[in-house]
């Protein structure tokens, strides 16, 4: 019998089991202490199975089997606590195997397990007995499984041979009429062969054909497009050369009228300059009066330059702007930069402005001022004042560019006055024949008033 409380047991718990408990029976084991955990207290656990006192029972068996057989081999107490449980669990069962004789009719695996949980006298050769029998019972089954699946591969292979036959009977009459039909597919398909060689002999003639005609006509076509486009290229540069001519022949004229009627207005100022200059009084001019007649000089740029004035006297640029029909063409910015380069540009341009505008009323002349278009940001939105021209010069053109295309379009005769310390400019309108004035004199001349 097995002493079920804490005392030292005197039966088979001293029989020890000398070889690893077979599969079948751990897995009883582990459902029998699985089903008995659940009806201790925390306390009555051992402390590695505490953790596992809430789980379900079969996620209990499945996280903590390794656990809890090794707390049972371990732990005498604890098995004892779980063969009490197994008891009142499976009464007829314990106690056929307390008595020493367990039902022949019980399951070999259920009688090892409560055997190695309960450990009455002889139960390590009724667990091994069980692992026997259990092997013995596996093999069986794997035997009498393997004759099955011998048996039903036996009558596969018969049923399959079966089909093979058939299926190589029909294959072979299949087969057999695929022949014939092949043979009747191979002369039709040398006919259409035939056929097809004809036809493409014939579509290659046709294609042959047809590409000639394409090419020709491209080729009538390209030359009429190329004629065409010569003589629409011809006429437009008649029609341009004509509207040039014509537009040449405009400008030329009302250009060329322009410049002769300044020059006249020049002469007649010069001489209206002269009479007052020289206080002439009026005559009738005859021809016998001219003889030996000495003819009043003309007062020219270079005659102001040399008198007795200094380069930088602003008295040499009131004498030049006196003269008949002067012209002052101003570089704006050279002017500006050199007087207040301070200033941003657009108070620079409208201090210069007004300076001039008082300028062209004191003295009467035409006065232009250039500035460079280069320096602009955005367009600018100015009101020139009275008497100014106000220029700009346009992209990829210089005002001192500017200042000589000025200067060329004015008739020889009439001064023209540049003011601009830019020693370039200067030489080049010197050559035209302008004369140049630097900027500094034209401040001098402002801050004089």
């Amino acid at each position: 019998m097995v002493e079920t409380t804490g005392g030292e047991p005197d039966d088979g718990t001293a029989e020890v089991l000398d070889r690893p408990l077979p599969d079948g029976v751990r897995r009883r084991v582990v459902q029998i202490v699985s089903d008995g955990f659940g009806g201790l207290t925390v306390g009555e656990l051992p402390a590695q199975l505490r953790q596992y006192a809430r789980f379900a029972p079969n996620r209990r068996a499945k996280f903590a089997g390794n656990a809890m057989a090794a707390a049972l081999e371990t732990d005498p107490l604890f098995r004892q606590r779980i063969a009490e449980k197994l008891r009142e669990v499976q009464p007829e069962l314990t106690g056929a195997l307390d008595s020493g004789a367990p039902p022949p009719a019980a399951d070999p695996l259920d009688v090892a397990a409560a055997a190695y949980v309960l450990r009455p006298t002889g139960w390590v050769k009724l667990v091994a007995a069980a692992g026997e029998e259990a092997l013995r019972a596996d093999a069986e089954r794997v035997d009498e499984e393997n004759r099955a699946e011998l048996e039903r591969l036996r009558e596969e292979l018969t049923a399959a041979r079966g089909q093979v036959k058939a299926e190589t009977e029909r294959l072979r009459t299949e087969l057999d009429s695929a022949k014939k039909e092949a043979e009747s597919l191979h002369r039709k398909l040398r006919s259409a062969l035939s056929d097809v060689k004809r036809g493409e002999a014939a579509v290659r003639k046709i294609q042959s054909e047809l590409e000639t005609a394409r090419t020709e006509g491209q080729s009538q076509v390209s030359a009429a497009e190329s004629e065409s486009r010569r003589l629409k290229a011809r006429l437009g540069e008649v029609e341009a050369a004509l509207e040039a001519t014509r537009r040449a022949a405009r400008e030329g004229r009302s250009v060329e009228d322009m410049r002769v009627r300044l020059l006249l207005d020049t002469v007649l100022d010069a001489a209206q300059g002269l009479r007052r200059e020289l206080a002439l009084p009026p005559v009738s001019v005859r021809p016998a009066e001219t003889v030996d007649a000495v003819e009043p000089g003309r007062m020219t740029p270079k005659d102001i330059a040399a008198r007795a004035l200094s380069e930088n006297d602003p008295a040499i640029l009131d004498q030049l702007l006196a003269l008949p029909q002067a012209h002052l063409v101003v570089d704006g910015y050279n002017v500006t930069k050199t007087g207040y380069p301070q200033m941003p540009l657009e108070k620079q341009r409208l201090r210069l402005l007004g300076q001039l505008s008082q300028l062209a009323a004191q003295t009467g002349a035409e006065v232009t001022c250039v500035f460079d278009g280069a320096e602009l940001a955005a367009p600018v939105l100015l009101a020139p004042p009275r008497g100014v021209r106000v220029l700009f010069s346009k992209a990829g053109v210089t005002a001192d560019e500017l200042i000589r295309q000025l200067v060329r379009a004015e008739p020889p005769g009439r001064p023209v006055i540049v003011v601009s310390t830019d020693r370039e400019v200067a030489d080049g309108i010197a050559k035209a024949g302008a004369r140049p004035v630097a900027s500094v004199v034209l401040l001098k001349r402002f801050s004089r008033g």
